[in-house]
């Protein structure tokens, strides 16, 4: 049989399938709002990847057992019809998984209101090629995840793919973990106008323009899937993307900021750029980890920041002579009342920071969702929580030259 991808699926997804298709990594997590082709594009992948092997099966997993009917089995019926294998199939409800009559493969369906109880999903014959969590949002978190993993892809011989419309708050464990640096993984994201406008008819694009006349942070949640936040996020201006190596030559001035690690905390080492006629920053390099000793850490700063002057936090004066013994050109940060929230606002004034997730994982994460300390009731605290913000505290002493400046304007009558 051949199947001719490119009038299956929109541009957008050609070269994710080939990735899919071809294993290039173990976790697929593919990210949109309404209308953004994700779940479609997986089932038509997933039967893809069922033919090209006859001992390939696939299991499909939604939180709650009840949905499955009118989503994902659903679906599935939608792209067999699709590649033109309706014929093919024989789907039985009340087992809630297909079977491919030529070589008795099977699709399984599967709610994971317990996870444990995935143990007890076995095969007669063959492997499962693939693990598709639909909705992922709905987990509970990476645990429930993994656990079912670890019962279903014995031998590490499949891909897990997970699809979602990210949540609205960057502190949700999906949009997280989504930012954190893992091995294997590969992050998607799509919306509504990468599709042919005709697979979602003049109502839908109706609908959405609608909705981002009368509510843009609504239609920017719904439609392009961000994770807009609650009302409690700190930093607005945090923009996630690949800063290109010619981008990196014209920031001019490199700055290197250390926080200290004690006890679990990690130490976390920066190395930020900063545009004063664009007011954006960039943040650039990373080194965070917990558990290694001062020499390590010194050949670290050797490393990242050959020559330059490393602010690092005074409250650790023990640690910065020792990597001045050991040749880091380690400088004390000063630091007094009111310190960090003028460093926070400081940095929530600048028209962008701009982070490389590849490069920077652990501060990508940490900068999209820090948010205000909240009361029992939810209510917002204007404090700012000393947790999950050692690159912000490492970015602050980096730039504390530019922070601590004091610009008095003069004009007629007095000072401004």
């Amino acid at each position: 049989m051949e199947i001719r991808v490119k009038e299956c699926l929109p541009p957008a997804f050609y070269e994710l399938f080939w990735e899919i298709y071809e294993g290039k990594y173990e976790e697929f997590w593919l990210k949109g709002g309404r209308g953004s082709g994700k779940s479609s594009f997986v089932s038509i992948a997933l039967l893809c990847l069922l033919l090209r092997d006859r001992q390939a099966n696939a299991v499909i997993y939604r939180k709650i057992a009840e949905t499955l009917r009118e989503s994902v089995f659903a679906q599935m019926q939608w792209a067999a019809q699709q590649l033109g294998l309706d014929g093919y199939f024989r789907y039985q409800l009340s087992s809630m998984q297909m079977i491919y009559k030529p070589t008795g493969q099977k699709i399984l369906f599967r709610g994971a209101d317990d996870p444990e109880k995935s143990k007890g999903v076995k095969l007669s014959s063959g492997y499962f090629a693939a693990l598709w969590f639909e909705e992922a949002s709905a987990f509970h978190g990476m645990e429930e995840i993994r656990t079912i993993q670890a019962s279903i892809l014995r031998g590490g011989k499949g891909v897990t793919i997970l699809s979602y419309n990210p949540p609205i708050s960057a502190q949700n464990w999906v949009n997280r973990e989504a930012l954190a640096e893992a091995e294997g993984r590969r992050v998607h994201g799509s919306d509504y106008r990468d599709m042919p406008r005709e697979w979602l008819g003049e109502t839908f694009l109706r609908q959405a323009e609608r909705l981002k006349r009368r509510d843009e942070k609504a239609y920017r949640h719904m439609y392009l899937g961000e994770a807009v936040g609650t009302g409690g996020q700190v930093f607005g201006n945090v923009v996630l993307r690949e800063v290109g190596q010619g981008e990196v030559d014209g920031i001019g001035t490199v700055y290197a900021g250390l926080d200290f690690g004690f006890a679990s905390d990690p130490d976390a080492l920066v190395l930020c750029g900063y545009n004063r006629k664009r007011r954006t920053l960039y943040i650039l390099k990373e080194h965070v980890r917990t558990g290694e000793s001062i020499h390590q850490l010194a050949e670290k700063c050797g490393e990242l920041t050959p020559g330059r002057v490393v602010r690092c936090d005074s409250a650790s004066p023990r640690e910065i002579s020792e990597l001045r013994r050991l040749n880091v050109n380690a400088v004390d940060v000063k630091k007094g009342p009111g310190s960090v929230e003028h460093g926070i606002r400081w940095l929530k004034e600048l028209e962008e920071i701009v982070i490389d997730p590849k490069e920077c994982p652990h501060a990508a994460r940490e900068f999209a969702t820090y948010e205000y300390a909240r009361e029992k009731g939810g209510g917002i605290i204007p404090e700012c929580p000393d947790r999950n913000n050692h690159t912000i505290d490492a970015v602050r002493y980096a730039l504390e030259p530019m922070i601590s400046q004091r610009v008095v304007k003069l004009k007629k009558g007095g000072i401004q």
